[in-house]
């Protein structure tokens, strides 16, 4: 079995924010919507039914306590949850925030304009808002 490597395509579109017992977390770097990404740190899993049944369980638990602190700090409307894997295989949960009236409301925010990165500074700032979140959540 080989070791747990994050995906190069995941790792330059997102920054780091906090590693749990599972999954390590990252913010999607893209300011029009706040965005995390949960990726399990199991090598060569790429669907959710790979994971082993306490594995899932964890991850379930992951996801919310995840998307619990993405709905504190942003103060969305709506949270989009999802793992797709069709552009990056290796298995990956999207948490994104929605907000009425965003760029692609009410759609999804696939394929909708050009990522738009954080301003210098922002993007670490709201990260460690985020860790500090994920971390009260999930203990």
């Amino acid at each position: 079995m080989s070791a747990f490597t994050l995906d190069d395509r995941l790792a330059g579109d997102s920054l780091a924010v906090l590693d749990l017992d599972l999954c390590t977390v990252r913010l999607m770097n893209d300011a029009r919507y706040p965005w995390l990404l949960l990726v399990p740190m199991r090598a060569d899993v790429t669907e959710l039914v790979d994971l082993g049944a306490d594995d899932r369980l964890r991850l379930i638990e992951e996801i919310a306590g995840a998307s619990k602190a993405l709905k504190a700090v942003s103060g969305c409307d709506k949270l989009n949850v999802g793992a797709l894997g069709n552009m990056v295989p290796q298995l990956h949960v999207h948490i994104v925030a929605r907000f009425v009236g965003d760029a692609a409301w009410p759609g999804p925010v696939w394929g909708v304009g050009a990522a738009e990165p954080y301003p210098d500074g922002a993007g670490r700032e709201l990260a460690e808002r985020l860790s500090q979140a994920v971390a009260r959540e999930i203990q």
